[in-house]
C-alpha cells in the first residue's frame, strides 16, 4: 500500500537561484528605464572659466584693425615712351602739381618732328607757288577781258556806223551784215570770258581754302608732335608725396607704363579687412569709432569692395570731424564698426568654448555648482565681448566658457 507524502509549503532551496536571477533582471530593467546613462568626467573646477548668464544691452559691433592710407593715390604713367635720362625727384619727396619727376629721351620722336617740319615747309612753298600762279592767271584773264571790252565797243561802233550807212544806201548789205555778225561774236566772246572769270574765281577760292585747311592741319600736327616731346618730362599731376618711383636710369619706358604713384595727403582714409561672414551686413554709411591720444574719433564706411580674398573683404572708412594729430600713412587703428542699433538680449561672455561647439551647445552648472550638464543652445550675433543667446539659457544661470577640447563627448562634468 502506497503512502501519500504531504507537500512542503514555502520557499525551498531549489527556488532560490531562480528568485535571485529574476531580481537581478528586474534591477537591470529598472536601471535601463530609469537610470542616468550620461557619460561623466571629473575635472578641476578651479581651472575653469565660469560666467554668469545676464540680460542687458547688446551692442552690435565688430572690432577691426585698420591701416591709415592717403585719401587717394594717383598713378604716374608717361604719355610718351622713352629712355630714362634723369630722375629729378626721389621717393618720399613732397611735390607740387606740375613738378618734373622724370626726364625721358626718344630719338624716334625727334625724327618725327624733323619730318613733320620738313613736310610743313614743303607744303607752305607749294601753297605760295600756287598762289602766285593763280594770281598770274587772274591778271591774264582780267587783261583778256579788258581787251574784249575794247574790241566789243569798237565793233559796236562799227556796226552802228554801217547800219546808218546801209540805211542811206551808201554800203552794200553784205558789209552791213558782216559788221552786225562781228559785233554779235564780240558780245558772245565777252559773255564767255566773263563767265570763265567767275568760274575761275570760284575754283581758285575753293582750291585756296583746301590748301589752307591742309596747311592748318599740318601746322597742328607739328604742334602736337612738339607737345609729345614736352611729354617726355613726366610731371606730378597733383600736390602730394611721391610714394613710389620704380625706374632706373637708362631703362626703356613704354607709353602708359606705371612708373610710380603720388599720394594725396590732403586727407586720409582707413583701410580695413573684414571677415566674409559680415559681407551682407557692412554697407556704405555705417558709423565707426576709435580711440587715440585719449580722444574718440568718428568714421563712416565710404566704400565696400565686393571681392573676397582669403576669407576677407576690403572696406574704406573716412573721417567724420576731427583727425588725430600727427596722423601718418601706415599707422594702425583699432576700430569699432557699428552694425546695428543696441538691443536687450540674453548675454554670455565670449570664450574659447565656441571653437569646439560652434555655439550649438554649452555646459550649464547646476544650482550647487558641483556638476555641469551639456545643453543645446542657439547663438545669434556676437561682438568682441558677448554672444547673443537666442534659445537655451536664462538669466542667472552659470556656464563654462573656457575651452572644451578635452571633454570629448562627455555630457556631465563633475567639478572637484
Amino acid at each position: 500500500m502506497d503512502i501519500q507524502l504531504e507537500k512542503k509549503k514555502g520557499i525551498q532551496k531549489k527556488h532560490i537561484p531562480y528568485i535571485a536571477g529574476g531580481a537581478v533582471i528586474l534591477a537591470l530593467l529598472v536601471w535601463i528605464i530609469f537610470g542616468n546613462h550620461a557619460s561623466t568626467l571629473r575635472i578641476d573646477g578651479d581651472a575653469l572659466n565660469i560666467a554668469d548668464v545676464t540680460y542687458g544691452e547688446f551692442n552690435d559691433y565688430i572690432r577691426l584693425n585698420g591701416q591709415v592710407q592717403p585719401i587717394s593715390i594717383v598713378q604716374l604713367s608717361p604719355e610718351e615712351g622713352g629712355i630714362v635720362q634723369e630722375k629729378v625727384v626721389e621717393e618720399g619727396a613732397h611735390v607740387k602739381k606740375g613738378d618734373v619727376i622724370l626726364r625721358l629721351s626718344n630719338s624716334n620722336l625727334d625724327l618725327q618732328i624733323l619730318n613733320a617740319e620738313s613736310e610743313l615747309a614743303e607744303k607752305q612753298n607749294l601753297l605760295r607757288n600756287t598762289q602766285v600762279t593763280m594770281q598770274q592767271d587772274k591778271l591774264n584773264n582780267e587783261t583778256e577781258k579788258v581787251q574784249l571790252d575794247v574790241d566789243t565797243r569798237r565793233k559796236l561802233r562799227t556796226f552802228q556806223q554801217y547800219e546808218r550807212l546801209y540805211n542811206e544806201r551808201l554800203i552794200s548789205r553784205e558789209e552791213y551784215l558782216q559788221a552786225e555778225e562781228d559785233y554779235q561774236v564780240a558780245q558772245k566772246q565777252h559773255a564767255l570770258i566773263s563767265e570763265r572769270l567767275v568760274q575761275d574765281s570760284i575754283y581758285r577760292t575753293i582750291q585756296m581754302d583746301q590748301m589752307e585747311d591742309n596747311l592748318h592741319n599740318m601746322r597742328q600736327n607739328v604742334l602736337l608732335i612738339r607737345e609729345r616731346k614736352d611729354k617726355l618730362e613726366v610731371r606730378a599731376p597733383i600736390d602730394g608725396e611721391l610714394g613710389l618711383l620704380d625706374v632706373e636710369l637708362g631703362q626703356n619706358i613704354t607709353a602708359g607704363q606705371m612708373v610710380g604713384q603720388i599720394n594725396d595727403l590732403s586727407d586720409f582714409k582707413i583701410e580695413a579687412m573684414i571677415d566674409e561672414h559680415y559681407i551682407d551686413r557692412v554697407t556704405n554709411g555705417l558709423p565707426a569709432t576709435f580711440e587715440r591720444q585719449g580722444a574718440t574719433f568718428s568714421l563712416k564706411v565710404r566704400k565696400v569692395y565686393p571681392e573676397v580674398r582669403e576669407g576677407r573683404f576690403r572696406t574704406d572708412l573716412v573721417f567724420e570731424g576731427n583727425r588725430p594729430e600727427n596722423i601718418r600713412s601706415g599707422q594702425t587703428y583699432y576700430i569699432d564698426l557699428q552694425l546695428g542699433e543696441p538691443t536687450q538680449s540674453v548675454l554670455i561672455p565670449k570664450g574659447t568654448f565656441f571653437q569646439v561647439t560652434g555655439g550649438n551647445w554649452i555646459f550649464v552648472l547646476d544650482k550647487d555648482g558641483k556638476k555641469a550638464y551639456r545643453r543645446q543652445i542657439r547663438i545669434g550675433r556676437q561682438n568682441p565681448q558677448y554672444y547673443e543667446v537666442l534659445e537655451g539659457l536664462e538669466q542667472g544661470e552659470r556656464v563654462i566658457v573656457s575651452g572644451y577640447e578635452s571633454y570629448k563627448d562627455n555630457e556631465v562634468l563633475i567639478l572637484k
